[in-house]
């Protein structure tokens, strides 16, 4: 059996549960990977805490963050915090010497990634990765595979999407997501931007202009007591961008970002077309990937069946339904194989990435507020 790697938690609502029932299904990887034993839990929110206390590798627990990375036995954190808390905390993770499993967008804004950075440069032995699950569907890893083989020859065009609709409720009460002091001026961009990065920056895909529109729909949300309080942040985004690869095809690239998204619920497309082949996928059809191959002057749409042929092979079959549960499995087995040097054929979101994520949406903030392309 692989040595485990014994994390620590800071933030434990919903990110921070979901990663606790990773490491208890962990036996579910038909690999033998270094399971995350999750040692220590730390959350302001007592409540939060005391979830955790059913974990059974859990046995410590702190409000304060920094009297947990004083634990010898923390030798990772998963951090999931308010996006105003990334530069002090995901900083002070590095300076203790912990590696750092740390959510998106890795900082409020492009200096704090550079905080952020900073401390990673003082502290190289320390691994650094920033979460994003969705490219870990088994059918976007074909659209991976297809795409590195040179499958789609040059490209035309390609649009990669989340969109979620519970925000549609126009009662829905404000959270500090809808707050610019704690999500920062990028607003949707930033919570949801790196689910739209991590698979075109992967596959060289870098836009080299951005021209953005930005829409904040609904200016007030009712607060804890009902009354209306301003809503500051950017419901919807939409960047068109020109893009070149490392084959030096140039083409636009679109990239969506939308809270307010009739009949969505975390709905993830990401489209790529080329002159020889075309794909996309749709979390509303998580198991498949629709392609057509340039075969004269008329292509036909074809739907792959791709099921459970996860990066990580598992003991579920191959028949079966992959979901959201088992994509962050797949993050976090890439996560652990990247900390401990073994084979991992597509890596979580580097720092690199992130702050290049951080460029383009300073950029885009630009575009918007200037009306004008920004170049990058």
């Amino acid at each position: 059996m692989s040595q485990p790697v014994r994390f620590g938690v800071i933030g434990c609502g919903l990110m921070g549960r979901e990663f606790a029932s990773v490491s208890m299904r962990w036996l579910h990887l038909a690999a033998d990977l270094p399971r995350p034993v999750i040692v220590a839990a730390c959350d302001l929110n007592q409540a939060n805490r005391d979830w955790f206390r059913q974990v059974p590798d859990t046995k410590y627990f702190y409000s304060d963050y920094k009297e947990m990375l004083a634990n010898p036995e923390v030798e990772a954190v998963y951090c999931a915090v308010p996006h105003h808390l990334h530069a002090q905390v995901y900083s002070d993770v590095i300076r203790a010497g912990k590696h750092l499993l740390g959510e998106k967008p890795f900082g409020m804004d492009l200096a704090a990634c550079e905080t952020i950075r900073q401390a990673m440069a003082e502290h190289p032995e320390v691994f650094v990765r920033c979460a994003s699950e969705f490219p870990y569907y088994p059918a976007v890893q074909q659209m991976v595979r297809w795409y590195r083989e040179g499958a789609f020859g040059q490209i035309i065009e390609a649009r990669f999407a989340i969109k979620h609709s519970s925000d549609m409720d126009l009662n829905k009460p404000i959270n500090w997501k809808r707050m610019r002091a704690a999500n920062g001026d990028y607003g949707c961009m930033g919570d949801l931007g790196i689910h739209t990065q991590h698979l075109p920056f992967r596959l060289g895909m870098f836009p080299r202009t951005v021209s953005a529109q930005l829409a904040n729909l609904v200016p007030t949300r009712p607060n804890e007591k009902g009354e209306p309080v301003p809503c500051e942040t950017w419901d919807n985004a939409l960047l068109l961008c020109e893009a070149q690869n490392d084959a030096g095809d140039r083409f636009p690239m679109q990239l969506e970002m939308k809270r307010m998204a009739p009949g969505c619920t975390n709905t993830v497309e990401y489209e790529i077309y080329g002159l020889k082949m075309s794909a996309k996928f749709s979390t509303d059809d998580p198991n498949a990937i629709r392609y057509t191959q340039a075969v004269g002057r008329e292509q036909a749409w074809a739907r792959l069946v791709v099921g459970q042929k996860t990066l990580y092979p598992t003991i579920t079959g191959s028949i079966f339904e992959f979901g959201f549960s088992d994509s962050l499995l797949q993050m976090f087995a890439a996560f652990v194989s990247e900390l401990r040097g073994l084979d991992c054929p597509f890596g979580c979101f580097t720092p690199d990435e992130a702050l290049r994520s951080h460029q383009l949406l300073t950029a885009a903030l630009e575009s918007y507020t200037q009306r004008r392309v920004v170049e990058l």
